[in-house]
């Protein structure tokens, strides 16, 4: 597969790409879910409560946090991860600006 010619696209395609592109995988909506509920940091919880070895949520930690969409603190040797609240409110907006650009059709 040839690499993606990001340049041709917008900052905000690009953006939205990659945080879609982080996004898709159930485990790491599931430690989005988690981290939401929580309403906090979260500090090594995820493994208890999600049942994945403690390397692959390390994993997709470092997806989301690559992505922007969380951030992470260190707290003594642990890490700690929360939602990145302006990236959240980026995403919102532009998927709320996405989805809201297509009116229903009868073309096909």
């Amino acid at each position: 597969m040839g690499l993606t010619k990001t340049e041709i696209f917008t900052e905000e395609q690009n953006r939205l790409a990659t945080m879609l592109k982080a996004l898709a995988h159930p485990a790491r909506i599931a430690i989005l879910q988690q981290i939401i509920k929580a309403n906090a940091c979260i500090c090594g919880q995820l493994v208890d409560e999600l049942g994945l070895a403690q390397a692959t949520i390390s994993q997709h930690l470092k997806e989301l946090k690559n992505a922007g969409i969380i951030q992470g603190t260190i707290e003594g040797v642990t890490v700690c991860y929360c939602i990145e609240p302006n990236a959240w409110k980026l995403l919102q907006k532009d998927l709320s600006l996405f989805f809201n650009s297509f009116e229903a059709q009868t073309c096909c």
